[in-house]
């Protein structure tokens, strides 16, 4: 079991007031993104059928929830893991123009996943996405969307405070941005979550850019599905990806806390590329992939940013579990509970 008891830890709210401010968190910050990213709300899918190409296989080795569906022959569906590709679709579907784009809430189950402090088996996040017109599918354009993420996070933060005045505004002013390959440089020695914890440490709040490809020394700063984040792209001598994710400093866990993992979405030539380097070219033929290869799926940029995460963070909660109802093993719930912990 891996399990962090902050010292000294108390809740910032009692149960009752805590389920108030869930609800206060999630309006007010979806209000924010949707006029910041000029999104509408469409309705998700909690399943997708198996083999289409689909359903987000993150890293690849995450095996999703599978059942048959006996009106259709038995013919396997899988829970999602996340709604990268199917936005992308309702884009189309929708014929939706450039600037203006998506958001749903995503519900998702993720039976492998190591459970702790940060992760559940249950995942609930913003899915977002947005047409991209192709003179703006470059770095700039990425890091102009993730400033106006973060004013939304600080638009929140401050929500809250106005709320709960218990609870202060910790974020800076502005997010720092850096190359995974730049934050290796700087960290030689240490492994990827130690360089996220170091930076963010150091400034608080931080974007690090491309997430999926190799770097110089061989390894990967986090693992990416091929087929919908563009982590292959040269933008820059020495500067490769379109993707990233959004980090701030956790000061009741004390670590690096991830809020966000978004980017500019693959292209023709970017699917083709990292299909190849993953060795799985074989996707070429899923029903996805053949829509994104013969020009039926518009260019965009989406993500994903998890609500119970950012309600844990904003109300400085020491474990997910205080802020989502979802199974713990029982040892956890022993240990949390001697710790004023209470999960639900």
């Amino acid at each position: 079991m891996s399990l962090i008891i902050p010292k000294g830890y108390v809740p910032k709210l009692v149960p009752e007031l805590m389920e108030q401010a869930i609800f206060f968190i999630k309006e007010e910050f979806q209000q924010s993104l949707t006029e910041e990213l000029n999104l509408r709300r469409v309705t998700a899918p909690l399943f997708v059928l198996k083999g289409t190409g689909v359903n987000d296989d993150l890293n690849g080795v995450e095996r999703p929830v599978t059942f048959p569906i006996k009106s259709m022959n038995e013919r396997n569906a899988e829970v999602v893991h996340s709604l990268a590709k199917w936005k992308r679709m309702k884009l189309a579907a929708y014929n939706i123009p450039a600037g203006y784009g998506i958001y749903t809430d995503m519900n998702a189950i993720r039976a492998d996943e190591d459970l702790d402090n940060l992760h559940s088996l249950y995942v609930d996040q913003w899915d977002w996405e947005r047409t991209l017109a192709p003179e703006d599918r470059n770095l700039d354009y990425l890091c102009d969307v993730v400033e106006g993420i973060y004013e939304c996070l600080k638009d929140v933060e401050r929500e809250v405070y106005y709320e709960y005045p218990h609870i202060r505004p910790i974020l800076p002013d502005r997010i720092t941005f850096i190359q995974s390959e730049d934050l290796l440089n700087e960290y030689p020695t240490l492994s990827s979550k130690e360089r996220e914890t170091e930076i963010v440490k150091k400034y608080g709040a931080v974007f690090v850019i491309g997430i999926g490809g190799e770097l110089s020394n061989g390894e990967y700063h986090d693992g990416r599905a091929p087929d919908y984040d563009d982590w292959s792209t040269e933008t820059s001598p020495g500067y490769y990806g379109l993707n990233g994710d959004i980090l701030v400093w956790n000061p009741v866990l004390d670590q690096a806390f991830e809020l966000s993992s978004m980017g500019i979405r693959v292209d023709k030539s970017a699917l083709l590329k990292q299909l190849a380097i993953r060795g799985c070219e074989e996707r070429r033929e899923l029903a996805f992939h053949k829509a994104l290869l013969n020009g039926e799926l518009p260019l965009s940029i989406g993500g994903g940013l998890g609500q119970s995460r950012l309600c844990m963070y904003l109300l400085r909660c020491a474990h997910i579990g205080e802020v989502q109802t979802s199974i713990w093993p029982d040892e956890m719930i022993r240990a949390c509970a001697d710790a004023g912990i209470v999960l639900r």
